[in-house]
């Protein structure tokens, strides 16, 4: 149910890219097998489709549940939120929508992944022994492969080919949106300087985090908005768009933000107005 302080109208209802964008920073497509008793193959199987925040952006879930429709659940916990979506009649939702408006990360081939284990699940195949087979090889081509039970239990699975996802161009801007919101932050940078009097320096950084695998896909936020640069940490795992010219945040990303803003507890421009 929507809190009645935030009440859902089709006047607010997310744009179906800002979903996808904010999925290809914030969701995860799980396939869960376990040991289960009822089950004739001694396995379960659950695909699970699961967004986890923090509890103050609970609205944020709750408009993106009604905006796909109302399929899944929210479930509260001590200091977050989820939700998740595991009915096959709720996932062939989903499904649907990201057929519709894909995910333009490598998330992508985990959701091409997914969707083959569901079509499984739907045809009740999982059910038998080489149904199973198939999903673990799935499976152990996912993000996060097989835990060590199941390598123990499958020794002998081939995971299968993962797909190759080529980079497109951003479809919308509702996407981008929806992107920065997932993970992207603004904050004031304060670097020593003796330049200036106090001998300390202040300045804005709008920044988008991504792991390695997703370079190319910050790149073309660059192209696309006219601004900024990637600089990736060649001690981690992961690389970053950053925007610090005060004219790009003061030109190009405070109008995009004020024509697409973003839904949830953020509040960029707020930051901005404060450091002006």
């Amino acid at each position: 149910m929507i809190s009645t302080r935030h009440i859902v109208t089709l006047e607010n209802y997310l744009n179906p890219y800002y979903i996808t964008g904010f999925s290809d920073a914030e969701s995860c497509f799980h396939i869960v097998v376990a040991k289960g008793l009822k089950c004739r193959t001694g396995w379960e199987v659950q695909a699970k489709f699961e967004i986890h925040l923090h509890k103050k952006d609970r609205a944020l879930l709750e408009l993106i549940k009604v905006s796909l429709g109302g399929i899944g659940k929210i479930y509260s916990h001590d200091d977050y939120i989820l939700y998740r979506v595991r009915t096959i009649e709720d996932l062939k939702v989903l499904i649907d929508h990201f057929d519709k408006y894909p995910l333009l990360s490598q998330k992508q081939a985990d959701f091409l992944l997914f969707k083959r284990v569901v079509e499984i699940l739907k045809d009740k195949s999982h059910l038998t022994a080489d149904g199973l087979t198939k999903i673990v090889s799935i499976k152990a081509a996912m993000n996060k492969g097989l835990c060590d039970n199941l390598r123990e239990s499958f020794p002998n699975i081939t995971p299968v080919s993962r797909p190759v996802v080529n980079l497109s161009t951003i479809p919308d801007p509702h996407w981008l949106a929806g992107f920065a919101e997932g993970d992207g932050c603004v904050y004031v940078a304060i670097q020593k300087s003796s330049s200036y009097k106090i001998n300390y320096r202040s300045s804005l950084k709008f920044q988008i985090t991504q792991h390695t695998r997703d370079a190319e896909l910050l790149k073309s936020i660059i192209e696309y908005l006219g601004c900024g640069r990637h600089v990736p940490c060649l001690d981690l795992d992961h690389g970053n768009f950053i925007v610090e010219r005060f004219s790009d945040i003061h030109d190009k990303i405070i109008p995009f933000f004020d024509k697409y803003p973003f839904k949830g507890a953020k509040t960029p421009r707020q930051i901005i107005f404060w450091f002006r």
